[in-house]
């Protein structure tokens, strides 16, 4: 049997944005609920993270989570068992008081709640154990369960070394994952970038929440309980878009006549080729404006005036993540792993906030 596997949705993201709030809710009618009805999917299994503040939420966000997403499970007859990401709980060192309990116990017949490991089973009676976020209070009992489970499918939210934690930057901290060699197949929620190693599988988030996902598609997952096949779904709706700007040896309409029907409700970064016309370029960012565009940045990106392809202006506009790593390895101290697992961390809380 077929089961829908989703992740880090993160109600609430970037200070209860309307519009991640908007982009979730066309994601999960345009692209999750018909996928499970085209396949008849029944059973939902979200790997943690279902909303972004650790310590409260936002009433419009918590109206917006129950009227786009719960209520419909629930009206659909679809069931989901849910188990606690790091996001799902106020304190660092325990589960037990977390927004799963509060928000969803009791208040909906379908839905499984899980904040310690579980050994269970799918609907077909084949077995996998669930791992919430593996905190201080947890720890002996999620390394227990990891040992003597006899599943060889475990779903969780893990921080394991050397996995994306966002496009091309590997997390170097966290529990070994040799700890799941014993496994055929590990799905976890948690970093927002999808990799694996062949044993091990993120999955990544359903939708772009930052620059740091650009180009970067999303989804979600369907897990065949028989098979152990993992089939990912792409979400191709993009909200971080990138337009280079060139006015060398072009006409005026070359360089304002282009559509930004897309840019509408997105974030978008004008990357500064070439800017011989101020007249033309006021023209072009008074018309992404006018889209009603959620953010506009413009880069002058003179450093890379040699590029060949306007391909390659875009690429090399650098992320903030990769200006920071960067930053860090040209620091005079002694141990830079440190500092940049600092920044980091700092780095991911403070996109809660933007």
């Amino acid at each position: 049997m077929k089961v829908a596997l989703i992740t880090d949705t993160h109600w609430g993201i970037r200070n209860d944005s309307q519009v991640m709030l908007d982009n979730m809710k066309k994601f999960i009618d345009d692209v999750f609920f018909p996928t499970l009805r085209f396949y008849g999917i029944v059973d939902i299994y979200h790997l943690g993270d279902l909303v972004d503040r650790r310590k409260y939420i936002n009433f419009n966000t918590a109206r917006r989570l129950r009227e786009d997403f719960l209520d419909p499970l629930q009206g659909e007859g679809f069931s989901m068992h849910i188990i606690a990401g790091n996001h799902d709980t106020y304190y660092k060192n325990t589960n037990e008081v977390n927004a799963l309990d509060e928000m969803l116990f009791a208040k909906y017949d379908n839905i499984q709640i899980y904040t310690n490991p579980a050994d269970t089973y799918f609907p077909d009676g084949s077995p996998v154990l669930l791992l919430p976020w593996i905190c201080d209070e947890n720890r002996e009992k999620s390394i227990n369960a990891i040992s003597t489970t006899r599943s060889q499918v475990v779903f969780g939210h893990l921080e394991l070394a050397g996995f994306d934690l966002f496009r091309g930057h590997k997390n170097e901290h966290g529990d070994d994952p040799n700890l799941f060699s014993r496994f055929d197949l590990v799905c976890s929620g948690h970093f927002h970038t999808r990799s694996n190693n062949g044993t091990v599988y993120y999955l990544g988030c359903p939708v772009q929440y930052t620059w740091t996902d650009y180009n970067d598609t999303k989804g979600f997952h369907i897990f065949d309980t028989e098979t152990r096949e993992l089939t990912f779904i792409p979400n191709n709706s993009n909200i971080f878009h990138k337009h280079v700007y060139s006015d060398t040896d072009r006409s005026m309409d070359d360089v304002v006549d282009f559509d930004v029907a897309k840019y509408k409700d997105c974030y978008v970064k004008v990357i500064v080729k070439d800017k011989s016309n101020p007249y033309w370029f006021d023209l072009v960012i008074d018309k992404i404006e006018k889209m009603g565009v959620a953010d506009l940045q413009v880069v002058e990106d003179h450093m890379h005036q040699d590029a060949i392809q306007d391909e390659e202006i875009i690429d090399q506009a650098e992320d903030t993540m990769t200006i920071l790593k960067k930053y860090v390895e040209g620091m005079q101290v002694s141990d830079k792993k440190r500092v940049d697992n600092i920044i980091t961390s700092l780095y991911n809380e403070a996109l809660s906030i933007q």
